[in-house]
């Protein structure tokens, strides 16, 4: 069967090392065109991805006869952009946050099924390498019952860097609880799953930037457990990346899985799980783990388990199956509506100072 046909439109940090790479490195795949206006985008396109088309606009790129078209531009452009690619019959992907609101997502969704596409959303971090391990420990009760899952993504950048993410304008779903608050969401669902309560606090904190710079949520999940989630700029020393309590013992990691950093400084996996330099992808230097301590009668007992190593790829990989017709898409419509739903509600938390109810669907 021929490779499916991938364009992507935008060509900012997205498009060139989160998306890019991955397209052009997965067998089913063919990365056919890249929407941008920068010359020097074009360049590297050409540099990277000889063969690989770069044209001007959405308009050329509805006419380049791809089937399938990653949004990664600007917040605001997500809906418009996807609407009219499965107007069109073309399967999508959208970066996260794919819409405004959990509702808006599934009527993307209802599109998709009328037109018969393929709709996915790009929450990549539940490949994380840290992610990843707590679902094989958790999957071997090492912990048992979870009580309570915390999670941060923490730094220290006191000076803007402006731009729409830092805008005031709601229409920009702007700030870091729209951005790396909703990976924290997702992957707090995926674990814990469904969530009956939201209490969330917001602030601005630097000047001159219009959005949630600091940002705390609080969920109690519907089976009992609570999660915490943090994001910041401002913190010159951040704390663990993830602290799982469960009723038998407790999980614990820090620092960030290393496919960004490795992903912005132009190294790129080239399948296999080897990177183009011949190291293993994904995976930290030197090796990390998470520390697994266990409770018992006696104490508790502490261990340092590897950390499975990061794969964003797998996302391209299942996205290859389910452009082929032989499986599901990586993120199904309805959990990341979910995680909007949270994220919605984490705004009106915050505004009111209420904690907000959740409805199951």
């Amino acid at each position: 069967m021929a490779a499916a046909k991938v364009g992507i439109l935008g060509y900012g940090l997205g498009g060139a090392a989160f998306h890019a790479p991955f397209v052009a490195s997965t067998p089913g795949l063919e990365l056919t065109a890249v929407v941008t206006g920068r010359a020097a985008a074009a360049e590297e396109i050409g540099r990277r991805y000889p063969g690989t088309r770069v044209l001007p606009d959405a308009d050329a790129l509805w006419r380049a006869g791809v089937d399938v078209v990653v949004v990664t531009t600007p917040n605001r452009t997500h809906v418009p952009l996807a609407r009219a690619a499965l107007e069109r019959g073309f399967g999508v992907v959208v970066d996260k946050p794919a819409a405004p609101d959990g509702a808006t997502l599934r009527r993307l969704g209802e599109l998709a099924d009328a037109r018969g596409a393929l709709l996915t959303v790009f929450h990549n971090r539940r490949w994380d390498d840290d992610h990843l391990t707590l679902r094989r420990l958790l999957g071997e009760g090492a912990l048992g019952e979870v009580l309570r899952y915390e999670a941060r993504w923490e730094s220290w950048r006191p000076v803007p860097r402006g731009g729409w993410r830092e805008s005031a304008d709601p229409a920009d779903l702007p700030g870091l609880l729209h951005d790396l608050g909703t990976h924290l969401v997702d992957q707090a669902l995926d674990v814990l799953g469904p969530v009956a309560t939201v209490y969330a606090e917001t602030d601005v904190r630097r000047a001159g930037v219009g959005a949630d710079d600091d940002a705390f949520v609080a969920l109690t999940h519907v089976g009992g457990a609570r999660s915490h989630l943090a994001v910041s700029a401002l913190v010159p020393v951040p704390g663990p990346r993830l602290r799982v309590v469960g009723a038998h013992g407790q999980a614990e990691s820090w620092g960030l899985d290393p496919q960004e950093v490795a992903l912005r400084a132009g190294r790129r996996p080239v399948g296999d799980g080897l990177t183009d330099d011949g190291t293993l992808w994904g995976a930290r230097t030197p090796a990390g783990t998470m520390t697994l301590t266990a409770g018992g009668p006696d104490g508790t007992t502490t261990s340092d388990v590897p950390l499975v190593p990061g794969d964003h790829g797998a996302f391209y990989a299942q996205l290859a199956e389910a452009a082929a017709g032989r499986g599901p898409v990586p993120v199904s419509v309805e959990s990341a509506a979910v995680t909007l739903d949270v994220v919605a509600a984490a705004h009106r938390a915050a505004a009111t100072g209420q904690v907000v109810t959740l409805g199951t669907r």
